[in-house]
């Protein structure tokens, strides 16, 4: 699945639809370049999930757990797997991801560690056009499952169906 995304607003309002859908267990893999969106769209997650601290890159403490203040959903663990050199070293960092909605930036080498599925983000934005990551441009995301992610992937397609969605 392919979602077209006009503007920062728009990243962050499809962060808050997937967080609105998601559940415990749920693991989101983000992959893309530096301005893409990545941090963006987890912003949009946690606000779905209403958690209790503002969502930031967690660049420099690679993992950070925010709880949400409805007693009735997961908390977010929010990774930064930049830093991370092994997928050893990936799993020491301990996550139980069975009882949280993990999004988890650079971490597709790593992500098979859980033992669960999970769904990759593949963020896009447009080359050649400057350095500039602060104006909106337009970015692509591409959805693609991976593992036993079925669930999670069916929610997506039919909260995303009306939404600037191309098939491939």
């Amino acid at each position: 699945m392919k979602l077209h995304i006009a503007t920062s607003e728009d990243m962050e309002a499809l962060g808050q639809r997937f967080g609105a859908l998601a559940r415990a267990g749920d693991i989101f893999v983000l992959t893309g370049e530096l301005g893409a969106g990545k941090t963006t769209f987890t912003r949009g997650v946690g606000e779905a999930l209403r958690v209790d601290t503002p969502v930031s890159s967690p660049t420099f403490v690679v993992a950070r757990e925010h709880v949400s203040l409805d007693p009735t959903r997961p908390p977010l663990v929010h990774i930064d797997a930049y830093r991370v050199g092994s997928a050893a070293e990936f799993d020491e960092l301990d996550i139980d991801a069975s009882r949280s909605v993990v999004v988890a930036e650079w971490a597709a080498p790593y992500a098979d560690v859980w033992g669960l599925g999970w769904v990759e983000l593949v963020f896009e934005r447009p080359t050649g056009e400057g350095e500039d990551f602060v104006s909106d441009q337009p970015r692509t995301v591409r959805v693609t499952g991976h593992g036993e992610c079925g669930d999670l992937m069916h929610r997506i397609a039919e909260r995303e169906v009306g939404e600037d969605v191309s098939g491939d």
